[in-house]
């Protein structure tokens, strides 16, 4: 590998490409559809990034928090839907999720009554809203689970095969 950047305010490509251990040039080689200089105007932001660039670094630098980042920040879509997620550890992410269930669980009745007519009425709305809340609250756990898992498999903790012929049988 070749001497590490000095550079302050790396972006995450850079940031990641870096923390794999990758100069450029091995990074276009192992990546194979994108050039050493496309990789070079990524980092310096003087290009942007295209979604298939970005699968492809996040698989060559095992890095599949670039998908998050890249469809919460420079997507335009995503920009509105996707909320970027923050990896914690498992016992972390796992409190939050129950937490979340829980605090969920005192809105469950109301969220029915708000629903069973098919509107949301004025006074029913500042409920509502708590309770969108709490799911999006939910969703982004989730989504941090599923990248936790990821990350998980990348460094061997958990075999990704074995993981899908368990959730297949869920099916």
């Amino acid at each position: 590998m070749g001497k590490k950047s000095t550079k302050e305010n790396k972006n995450i490509y850079f940031q990641s490409r870096e923390n794999a251990n990758l100069t450029r040039a091995q990074a276009s080689e192992l990546i194979g559809c994108i050039s050493e200089s496309k990789i070079e105007k990524i980092e310096n932001g003087t290009a942007s990034a295209q979604p298939e660039d970005v699968v492809a670094m996040a698989e060559a630098y095992q890095n599949p928090r670039l998908c998050n980042y890249y469809c919460a920040n420079e997507c335009r879509i995503g920009q509105e839907h996707v909320p970027e997620v923050q990896i914690f550890g498992l016992p972390e992410i796992t409190l939050g999720i129950l937490s979340s269930l829980n605090a969920l669980d005192k809105y469950k009745e109301r969220l029915i009554e708000i629903t069973e007519d098919g509107r949301i009425t004025e006074d029913e709305l500042p409920d509502f809203a708590k309770i969108e809340d709490r799911l999006e609250k939910i969703s982004v756990t989730v989504e941090s689970l599923k990248l936790w898992i990821k990350d998980a498999i990348i460094a061997g903790g958990l075999d990704e095969e074995k993981l899908a012929a368990l959730k297949a049988a869920f099916k």
